[in-house]
């Protein structure tokens, strides 16, 4: 790892910064890692696979680095650090020259991506902390009956993630629900809105457990933070520093283990075995925050943990396998792909409903029949008064897979477009039931769906849909063994949203994600590691 004069350097600056209200965690490396560099674990990504992966590996004192692609997000003292959706910018992209909604801004390696895939779009975070950056904020475990509708009980064990592994994740995040005094802010009338609707329509619903700082969100209140949390900002980071996302607890823990390295801005592009070395070999380009890069790098390590994302884990291992530099990944590596069965819906003409106090707030369960479903108030700063979005989650079949295309050295995702159907219009059923049962304002709201999207200005094909929880590629139990171990190769290991067969069972998946790899280091540091 880096020499201890190095490591004095570094904490001496973090000291410093940290007195001046500058959090010890966001600070940057002071140097980078040369190319060739050997390292025992290296991890591919910073999100919730990556950053346990990094915190565990670092405990038990193993030296590791992480290879993230996006940049670091410190949380100023002047509360600027992300964009905001009535001023979006280069923060708000990743190297696109527009926003998700269409907004044209620079170039920059911004938070947000946006994927134009087949049949399909794809919006993931970028950073250090990856989608902790971006998204809601929402800690949701599925139900047990649900739960086996996608894991098989053979391969994953219910009850063990509820007992050990789930609340571990949520004493690390601080999840919990809206406070009372919190909900009872004009910030917050939309959520209060969706309660009162569900009772009166006879739906029962909930408060969701939310990984955010209360003390935070009311100083947001209060005035002497900025509005961020309170207005709906949460896509695109929030500047008052309220979400618990991975920056500000797996990953500082990890580096202050004195084993872990963060190098932001080092795009992954291929991976492969050292035949005869027991070892693997990454390539990565180092990029400046324009997207251009600076250099070229391999690094080498002995344990290689894959954490890129769903997308860009199955992309990374599906060209490996083609490319013949892991050709003895198994046929399941770029199958049993799915979006989570996302859908928004924009409910409109709600009369004088008012506050988007966020990430998000409440949800109502359906989970009878064939077709499970779950809606969940999601507000967002930009909808105006009597607007409220809603996120549907469902049980899609997982009938993506990824497609090598040698001719451009590229991996496309391909989706079928009518899995959702049936998800969509359960979700359409419900928010008929939602909507008859307003009558207080004189008016009959309307709501607007389309199969698995929100209609989005950047979309190149109307008929694709949108997911912001990709899950699957490398399925758990098919392409590796239930701890995450890639078949066909030792000390290979995925740890991210890639395991999971295309649905969290009617759950945002960040929390399953996360209770999944704390189970697989358990097991990989005491069989693989320590043994």
């Amino acid at each position: 790892m880096f020499d201890q004069k190095f490591r004095r350097r570094h904490f001496i600056q973090s000291a410093a910064l940290f007195s001046a209200g500058v959090a010890a965690s966001v600070v940057s490396p002071l140097r980078t890692r040369a190319s060739d560099d050997y390292i025992d674990a290296l991890v591919i990504g910073s999100g919730f696979g990556g950053a346990i992966a990094a915190l565990r590996l670092g405990q038990a004192g193993i030296d590791t680095l992480i290879l993230e692609r996006g940049k670091r997000w410190p949380i100023t003292p002047s509360q600027n650090t992300f964009a905001t959706f009535n001023k979006p910018d280069g923060r708000a992209a990743w190297l696109s020259s527009t926003s998700v909604f269409g907004d044209t801004v620079d170039v920059y390696t911004g938070v947000f991506e946006t994927l134009q895939e087949k049949g399909i779009i794809v919006v993931n975070g970028a950073g250090v902390g990856g989608g902790s950056l971006v998204y809601n904020a929402i800690t949701y475990k599925p139900k047990r009956q649900i739960f086996y509708k996608v894991f098989d009980r053979a391969v994953v064990d219910y009850d063990e993630l509820d007992s050990i592994y789930y609340p571990r994740v949520q004493k690390m995040l601080k999840s919990s629900p809206i406070p009372q005094d919190v909900l009872a802010t004009t910030y917050y009338g939309k959520t209060r809105f969706f309660l009162e609707n569900a009772d009166k329509a006879g739906l029962p619903s909930f408060l969701l457990d939310l990984a955010v700082n209360w003390d935070t969100v009311r100083q947001e209140i209060h005035g002497s933070k900025v509005p961020s949390a309170i207005d709906g900002q949460c896509w695109w980071g929030v500047n008052s520093g309220a979400k618990n996302s991975l920056d500000q607890n797996y990953l500082p823990q990890a580096e202050n283990t004195g084993h872990v390295d963060v190098l932001p801005l080092h795009v992954v592009t291929d991976i492969a075995e050292i035949r005869g070395e027991k070892k693997y070999r990454v390539c990565c380009n180092e990029i400046n925050e324009s997207g251009q890069i600076i250099r070229k790098k391999t690094f080498t390590c002995r344990y290689l943990f894959v954490a890129a994302g769903s997308v860009g884990t199955s992309k990374l291992l599906v060209k490996a396998r083609e490319k013949g530099t892991l050709p003895y990944l198994n046929n399941f590596v770029g199958k049993d792909w799915g979006t989570n069965g996302d859908n928004i819906t924009i409910r409109s003409d709600l009369g004088p409903v008012t506050g988007n106090g966020g990430t998000a707030g409440a949800a109502i369960e359906q989970l009878e029949g064939p077709t499970p479903i779950v809606v969940e108030s999601l507000e967002l700063g930009n909808n105006a008064q009597g607007i409220q979005s809603c996120l549907g989650l469902g049980v899609p079949s997982p009938a993506g897979t990824f497609k090598y295309n040698p001719s451009t050295d590229t991996v496309n995702l391909n989706w079928p477009t009518s899995v959702d159907d049936a998800i969509v219009k359960k979700t359409e059923r419900l928010f008929n039931t939602l909507d008859n049962s307003i009558n207080n304002f004189g008016r009959r709201p309307r709501h607007k769906t389309k199969e698995g999207m929100m209609m989005m200005s950047t979309s190149q094909n109307n008929d694709a849909a949108i997911t912001g929880h990709p899950l699957g590629g490398v399925p758990i139990g098919k392409a590796c063994d239930p701890f995450g171990r890639v078949y066909g190769y030792r000390r290979l290991y995925v740890v991210d949203g890639s395991l999971i067969p295309g649905s969290a069972g009617c759950a945002n998946p960040s929390f399953t994600i996360a209770a999944l790899a704390e189970r697989c280091l358990d097991k990989i540091i005491a069989e693989d590691i320590h043994s």
